[in-house]
């Protein structure tokens, strides 16, 4: 949600200032540009009562100003402030609703379109009262381009005091957009102004007669709230709470919790029918709540419908560009896919392609799309995808950078290895401790626990280079290992047409030079229909038929680590896992909240994309569950990865390498860890960029947490802490830190930021780069390993043609060219894209401490760019750098626009 800030300029002022009161105490939202102060010297023009020898002002830090009389005779003013509000056109002209509808035409034309109210900051020192808000009607005074201006102008009396906030009630009978509201007025000889930036949908007051409220850009925690605001403060968190009853409107700003219920459509078809997740069978992270009605075929499901409610100022597609995220991603889901689909059925939706230069056809040719209207409209809204030649419309992906580079690099068992370290799911792999590895799932279920990679085969692939003991005491053994977290799926994905799955194992080898070779895979079933457990050990050999038997045990492995990667590594951990976050963070911390200033903008456009993917994305036979091994089972997998796997307190990525077993501590190493491999890309960037968020989050805290009993005794804290552990993540019983100490509060924060955007752009950019050219990394696995229970046409068919045996392993066409689309529109950065730390909170830019830390954390990202380049220039650095290796490029701060394979979002926005 944009709660909402107030953007003075960025200059102080250090000399005293001839000003009467009043004077803004604060501000209100998230994103301005700074209004560049043009002297140092500021004059009010004053209507005064009688005669006085005026008020001088000093600046005091923040934006509070305190007045100190010149003569014993305080004279009374006042002065006129003028106001000018922006409103911004909706996409599709959705303004037109306030100019075209008669009624709201002569709300304009009386010029009470918008009723403003100044709010004072303190009581009444006498009555000891809230102070009579000033009010004022504002009236359209023009427009330019798609904003709308309505202006109007305030008398304000010297003793209103300091003003806190502004109420906004809407007289039209339509919602509004407000951008901003501009004061001026303080100065005859300076263009001096003040800007509220609200970024905020205004409901009319025929819909809900309770105003808007925007506090002014001063931070306050709980007891330090001004007198005259407190009220204020507690109403706006009472609404943003709701009262978890009804179904919501568009127009609702109420953030509650829900299971993930509506993923099914049972009403529908039964087949569509999908579990609750969320509760103590199936564990997950709760989502927001629609409070829509449930099906009449599954009483614990909720209905579908057409869009799904998010909090009203989580919604920006509908006043941002044609590019923003949101939207291609809709486009895709909605439009492009469905036509795509249309030319495809013509044939066959499972057909596979016929040989590997079919794939190439892709990216030189293209699919036809059908000529339609609603086709040639998707060429002007994501024209990387969408050509018009001859006026014909064809879906024809770029040619990606991994490609580009090195075409048979994803033949290579190198490549295999290195992209565990520096892909697009480099957070997976862990060291081996203990040998022989073994299962922990139940033997009597699921066969034999230990696994068919022994000691003699690995020694036998190691050369005699060393002992598989030995080895274990180096570190050198690592592995990627999707066996008990998939075995159980195994038998209930195989019923399915057109799939299949293993439980799987992939052992590597450190080398001398830091890079991993591959040694075994390992794919097992359990037990099926009377049949015992099957296992296979597959390994780098020298014949025709070794050689293509680990080709296809690699596309196997690669499919389950695709899987893994899109339904935990990406949506689980960082989309799902946050959202609870957003709503914690908006129904318990105040929008003057410091704590909520410096998550709110890592946490806006969250809530908006996973709301998509709830309705097209993980949904039931959805674009994931059409295209990925465990087909409708998918997002229960990550149900139970969540459940086995996700711990708050391991989301902090020095702890997470540390239990993966891939770094140790060490105060002498530089971030206090020394790595397990050193040339580990996505680690050792991944530490510069967390060190330089903590760095910030402990300037940030200890600067409004001077003493450490504040954050104990600070209730919207401990209850915002409270509410994500035990409601939004309450089916997760271990893994919370305290929150007592400053320092508690400093690596919560710290984690928060982190999955939020290092992590996200880690495993979310390089989707088009190493997946585009899905050979390197196929979504699915369609059939089986020949050497399982092989008929005799399958064998003829896999020693005469492996290749095609290869090619019908692989996605299908419709499969391929689906995710192609759909990650082509992850992997981009849209023109307006907030990167981390690139642009200071408005809410910042005048207290020169925080201002002061935001620069150095600023300057320490910009340093972190340059120390990454200098690593992908190092050819010794063999997992970033060499012949035709993509440079590891996924945590640089900044980007340009596109499909760039670098840049970090503040924010899960895509």
């Amino acid at each position: 949600m944009m709660k909402h800030n107030f953007n003075k300029s960025h200059s102080t002022i250090e000399n005293l200032l001839s000003v009467p009161k009043p004077l803004f105490s604060g501000a209100a939202a998230a994103f301005s540009l700074p209004i560049v102060r043009k002297n140092t010297s500021i004059t009010i023009n004053t209507k005064k009562s009688k005669k006085s020898n005026g008020v001088l002002w000093r600046h005091c830090g923040g934006t509070r100003v305190k007045a100190i009389l010149t003569t014993d005779t305080a004279a009374k003013s006042t002065t006129t402030l003028k106001a000018k509000v922006t409103v911004l056109e909706t996409v599709g002209g959705a303004l037109s609703h306030l100019g075209s509808r008669v009624i709201d035409d002569v709300i304009d034309l009386l010029g009470k379109t918008v009723l403003l109210e100044l709010v004072a900051s303190e009581l009444d020192p006498q009555s000891g009262l809230e102070k009579t808000t000033i009010k004022s009607y504002a009236h359209k005074s023009g427009h330019n381009d798609n904003e709308y201006y309505y202006e109007t102008s305030f008398e304000v009396h010297e003793d209103f005091g300091e003003i806190g906030a502004v109420l906004i009630e809407n007289e039209h009978h339509r919602e509004m957009f407000v951008k901003n509201i501009v004061f001026s007025g303080f100065s005859i000889t300076t263009n001096e102004m003040v800007e509220v930036t609200c970024n905020s949908w205004i409901h009319p007051k025929s819909d809900n007669p309770e105003k808007r409220i925007f506090f002014w850009n001063k931070s306050y925690l709980p007891t330090q709230t001004p007198t005259g605001l407190r009220r204020y403060r507690q109403e706006e968190l009472k609404t943003l709470r709701g009262d978890g009853r009804g179904e919501r409107k568009t127009a609702d700003r109420i953030y509650d919790y829900d299971f993930y219920n509506d993923l099914g459509d049972p009403d529908s078809d039964v087949d569509l029918s999908r579990p609750v997740l969320g509760g103590p069978h199936r564990p997950y992270p709760r989502r927001c709540r629609t409070g829509r009605p449930r099906t009449k075929k599954d009483p614990s499901s909720e209905s579908r419908s057409s869009s799904v409610y998010v909090p009203r100022d989580e919604a920006f597609s509908e006043v941002k560009t044609a590019s923003f995220a949101a939207k291609t991603v809709y486009s895709v889901l909605h439009a492009l896919i469905p036509s795509m689909k249309s030319q495809i059925m013509n044939t066959d939706t499972d057909i596979g392609f016929p040989y590997f230069t079919a794939i190439d056809t892709l990216f030189n040719e293209g699919i036809e799309l059908p000529n339609d209207s609603t086709t040639g409209s998707l060429a002007s809204i994501m024209p990387r995808l969408v050509k018009t030649i001859s006026e014909k419309c064809f879906l024809r992906f770029e040619t990606p950078q991994f490609v580009n580079r090195d075409k048979f690099a994803w033949f290579r068992d190198a490549e295999f290895a290195r992209q565990t370290l520096a892909g697009v799911n480099p957070c997976v792999i862990k060291l081996v401790t203990e040998w022989p590895l073994k299962s922990k799932l139940d033997p009597a279920v699921y066969g034999p626990a230990e696994s068919a990679i022994t000691k003699e085969l690995i020694e036998q692939e190691i050369g005699g280079f060393t002992t598989v003991d030995e080895a274990l005491k180096q570190k050198k053994f690592f592995v990627l290992d999707y066996h008990d977290v998939l075995l159980p799926f195994v038998n209930k994905v195989r019923e399915l047409q057109g799939t299949t799955l293993y439980g799987s194992r992939t052992l590597f080898y450190l080398t001398p030079a830091d890079t991993l070779r591959p040694l075994a895979i390992e794919l097992t079933r359990p037990p099926v229909d009377g049949k015992p457990q099957w296992k296979q050990v597959f390994h780098p050999t020298w014949d025709a038929t070794g050689v293509w038997l680990w080709r296809l045990a690699k596309a196997h492995v690669l499919a389950h680590d695709s899987g893994f990667h899109q339904l935990v590594s990406h949506w689980l951990r960082t989309h799902c896992c946050t959202e609870p976050y957003v709503i914690a963070t908006n129904r318990q911390l105040s929008a003057m909240h410091p704590i909520y200033r410096l998550l709110h903008p890592h946490l806006r456009y969250t809530m908006e994309i996973n709301a998509l993917a709830r309705e097209a994305l993980i949904n039931a036979n959805g674009a994931i569950e059409s295209s990925f091994s465990p087909g409708k089972y998918s997002i229960e997998l990550s149900s139970v990865a969540y459940d086995q796997l996700w711990q708050f307190n391991l989301e902090a990525l020095p702890a997470d390498l540390i239990y993966r077993g891939m770094a140790v501590e060490d105060p002498t190493a530089p971030h206090g860890l020394k790595l397990t491999i050193e040339d580990y890309p996505y680690a050792s960037d991944g530490l510069l960029l967390w060190d330089a968020i903590k760095q910030w989050v402990t300037d940030y805290v200890a600067y409004y947490y001077q003493e450490p009993s504040l954050v104990q005794s600070d209730n919207e804290l401990q209850a915002w802490w409270t509410e994500i552990r035990t409601v939004g993540h309450g089916d997760k019983k271990i893994g919370w830190p305290e929150l007592k100490t400053p320092d508690d509060l400093i690596g919560i924060l710290t984690t928060i930021i982190w999955v939020a955007s290092g992590h996200h752009a880690a495993v979310n950019f390089g989707q088009f780069d190493f997946g585009a050219y899905f050979p390197n990394r196929p979504t699915i696995a369609r059939t089986q390993m020949p050497t399982e229970e092989p008929k005799d046409e399958e064998k003829k068919q896999f020693l005469e043609k492996p290749e095609e045996f290869l090619l019908k392993c692989f996605p299908s066409q419709h499969q391929a060219a689906t995710v192609m689309a759909i990650i082509d529109v992850l992997s981009n950065h849209s023109p307006d894209e907030e990167y981390i730390g690139e642009q200071i909170q408005p809410y910042w830019a005048d207290d020169k401490i925080i201002k002061a830390s935001f620069e150095r954390f600023h300057g320490q990202l910009n340093v972190i760019a340059g120390i990454i380049d200098a690593r992908n220039a190092d050819t010794n650095m063999k997992n970033r750098a060499g012949a035709g290796v993509m440079p590891y490029e996924l945590l640089k701060p900044y980007s340009e626009p596109g499909v760039t394979g670098k840049g970090i979002p503040n924010s899960v926005s895509i």
